[in-house]
């Protein structure tokens, strides 16, 4: 960090230790962790990909944001043992479709677990994975970057290599564990 001094500066082995002594704690983390995150309300999006046989995969995502301008890059978190995980890392791409306020149906389908989701749902093969443009108001197509692996998820550098606007409609927000549409 520049401008403190070495002895100001945060050290990793003491955020560590502070986190080991949260967890021996009587609280339960967990639970006061997902009521935290449930405070922060996040747009929803569905990152779609292929598997090396063409076969679409996808999940509900809404740990996403914006990293770099120059080059383009974006990341989003996906849960490690999720197929679709699996499918970008082995293709090297994703398609992140931002889904407009009409699709919680959509997001509901695509983080349920359902293995027959693309049979209920109209797609399209793009360049870098399935687009599903009747459900969402813009997309990107990625490469991935880089991956880097903390706790459950897995988190995907994107570097975006396509931008869509699909429509005026508003976004599909998420947040106290209900769907809202972007205020007017």
């Amino acid at each position: 960090m520049r401008g403190l001094a070495d002895d100001r500066r945060p050290r990793i082995a003491h955020s560590r230790s502070l986190s080991v002594a949260v967890r021996k704690g009587t609280v339960d983390l967990a639970a006061d962790y997902r009521s935290l995150m449930a405070e922060f309300p996040t747009g929803v999006a569905i990152v779609t990909a292929a598997e090396s046989e063409g076969r679409p995969r996808g999940m509900t995502c809404s740990s996403l944001c914006s990293l770099s301008i120059a080059p383009p890059t974006l990341l989003v978190c996906l849960r490690n043992e999720s197929p679709t995980l699996e499918s970008v890392t082995n293709s090297a791409s994703f398609v992140v479709n931002l889904l407009h306020d009409g699709s919680r149906e959509i997001a509901e389908l695509f983080s349920s677990g359902d293995p027959a989701r693309f049979d209920k749902v109209r797609w399209t093969g793009g360049p870098a994975g399935p687009h599903l443009a009747e459900h969402a108001h813009a997309l990107a197509g990625c490469s991935v970057r880089g991956l880097l692996n903390e706790g459950t998820h897995t988190i995907v550098l994107g570097e975006v290599v396509y931008a869509r606007r699909l429509s005026d409609r508003a976004p599909l927000l998420y947040g106290r564990r209900h769907y809202l549409a972007w205020p007017e």
